[in-house]
């Protein structure tokens, strides 16, 4: 009989993994061991004002440092991949766009594709400043905690869409972060981020659209949401935007889609990581 010859395995790469408002490099241990059993080098890094980095302040000149310091860990030459969740969506789209412009921090970085999940709601030309307000009124207010936080799921839905009624509590949740209100200590000892970290992120992310991020990226860029998530409010237009896209609909899963369904994700991150191996 013939021999069948198996496959060649895909060039290894070098992964970053970037986490969503209020948690950290934690959420991604499931996609880590994937990535690696696979072969492929892997980092999940904290954002500042989350995990290891709890004590500074967030901003996106400071994020991007971040995501610059763990592409350059990889071997030299090892092409990288961005894997980012809602704020660390949105962050990666503004990272790689920044790359794809020469941006020196990148220090020579060979890009070879985004997976932005939980981030098809462009902040571009909304009133995202609401939504700050109405978070910094419910950390000044906490006894008001529960109404404000229906308040601050309208106030994100008008200002993503200009009406409508407010997003799922469960995805506003997973949005901001698990137990919303002041920061704390988990019984791990794991930091928390209070909701002041919400109005810094969205102050640096007011101004900046994906859309634009998207047109300018150079690199296939795979968009992932959960079907659940009621924050997926442009996807048309953010893949229209991508020079070359895809777009991955999780079925059963919310805002958090990598931890709501890990086995499914892991299935598209093999698919976007075979992909990316052909650009």
């Amino acid at each position: 009989m013939p021999s069948r010859t198996r496959p060649s395995p895909l060039p290894p790469v070098g992964v970053v993994f970037v986490h969503g408002m209020r948690t950290s490099s934690a959420i991604w241990h499931h996609q880590l061991d994937h990535v690696r059993d696979a072969g492929h080098d892997a980092v999940a890094v904290d954002l500042p004002a989350h995990g290891a980095r709890h004590t500074e302040r967030f901003s996106m000149p400071a994020a991007f440092e971040v995501i610059d310091d763990a592409a350059r860990s990889f071997a030299p030459g090892t092409p990288v991949v961005v894997v980012g969740l809602s704020l660390g969506g949105y962050t990666s789209l503004a990272w790689a766009a920044r790359h794809a412009l020469g941006a020196a921090g990148a220090g020579g970085t060979r890009l070879a594709g985004v997976v932005a999940a939980a981030c098809t709601a462009d902040p571009k030309g909304k009133p995202v400043a609401l939504f700050r307000d109405v978070a910094r009124a419910t950390v000044a207010g906490r006894d008001a905690l529960r109404r404000g936080a229906t308040d601050l799921a309208l106030a994100w839905r008008t200002a993503l869409v200009g009406g409508g009624g407010p997003a799922g509590g469960a995805d506003l949740a997973a949005l901001l972060g698990p137990a919303a209100g002041r920061a704390s200590h988990t019984g791990s000892g794991a930091h928390r981020p209070g909701w002041d970290v919400v109005t810094d992120a969205l102050t640096h992310l007011a101004g900046r659209s994906s859309v634009g991020h998207l047109r300018s990226i150079r690199v296939p860029v795979w968009l992932v949401n959960g079907a659940r998530d009621q924050m997926r409010l442009e996807e048309s237009r953010h893949l229209r935007a991508a020079e070359r896209g895809a777009l991955v609909v999780v079925p059963q899963a919310g805002h958090d889609v990598n931890t709501d369904a890990p086995d499914a994700f892991n299935h598209v991150l093999t698919r976007a990581l075979a992909d990316f191996s052909r650009a």
